[in-house]
């Protein structure tokens, strides 16, 4: 369609279905997108991207979902991908506590026997519905736990780096159950839950809220650490904790500027290449007089 209306960024022509209103006159669609992409996007207090829909833990809530589905439709699930330090798998296709050296026909299994995929993967799986202290109310409590605390730690830090969080805080816990219980199986997303409670402290109080609440929160977490350490796994909950914190006080506290995600994501990859010595070290220390 012939059109006398110009651009009045790039002086074109424009048809009338194209033209967008600007404040002055009329852009033409790519003027519009070109400026679009000049503008500065709005950040968090810690850096990241606005977000307005918890899509990051939405998308965790249906992965640890959809693992439980499997568990339920294969049992044999839980036994394949739990964390689990190190263990034997007997030729009769059973699972056994390592003794510390191999018998003939056995093998190593679990992260000391190469199986690291475990350290990630047993942080989606949860109890059976009929098995352990508390069945279907394990995956039921935790994901009601994720959504309360994962849509306040997205808000405040967008999605790239409280999914960084979220991963670390699961590999925290699953690299404290190696190192202090590596024969104990442990399965459930509340290490990566305790990371995040413990950084909805240190991001509250950085951004100077009322911290009676919070301190509240906090209280609770810590003593249901030590209640439920008789029947879940504490080590797993202490290292999450442990490892959330970190993070987040790297997020809280780095400097303002050009730097702040350069200083962010180089916390994150030490904290990585810690929890990767770590595994490897006591790896190493557990396999060391296998024959």
């Amino acid at each position: 369609m012939e059109s006398y209306v110009r651009c009045t960024r790039c002086d074109r022509f424009i048809c009338p279905d194209c033209m967008r209103e600007a404040a002055v006159g009329h852009q033409c669609v790519e003027c519009v997108q070109e400026g679009a992409r000049s503008i500065r996007q709005p950040r968090t207090a810690f850096g990241g991207r606005i977000t307005a829909k918890p899509l990051v833990t939405s998308a965790l809530i249906g992965l640890n979902v959809l693992a439980y589905v499997a568990e339920l439709v294969r049992p044999a699930v839980v036994d394949r991908f739990a964390m689990l330090g190190i263990g034997l798998a007997g030729p009769d296709g059973g699972h056994y506590v390592w003794q510390g050296y191999e018998f003939p026909g056995f093998r190593i299994e679990g992260v000391a026997g190469g199986e690291w995929y475990r350290l990630l993967t047993g942080a989606f799986l949860h109890l059976p519905p009929t098995e352990g202290t508390f069945g279907l109310l394990h995956i039921i409590m935790n994901m009601a736990s994720l959504w309360s605390l994962g849509r306040v730690a997205e808000a405040q830090l967008g999605r790239a780096r409280y999914l960084a969080l979220y991963l670390l805080s699961a590999l925290g816990g699953s690299v404290a159950v190696m190192l202090l219980a590596p024969g104990d199986g442990a399965l459930g997303a509340s290490g990566a839950i305790f990371g995040l409670g413990a950084a909805y402290w240190v991001l509250a109080r950085r951004l100077g809220a009322d911290m009676r609440g919070v301190n509240r929160f906090m209280a609770y977490l810590l003593l249901w650490l030590v209640i439920s350490a008789a029947v879940t796994s504490w080590q797993g909950h202490l290292g999450g904790l442990v490892t959330g914190g970190a993070v987040a006080l790297a997020y809280a506290y780095a400097p303002r500027g050009g730097r702040r995600t350069a200083v962010q994501a180089g916390a994150c990859v030490a904290v990585l290449v810690l929890l990767v010595v770590l595994t490897v070290v006591k790896s190493q220390e557990l396999t060391g007089g296998a024959i």
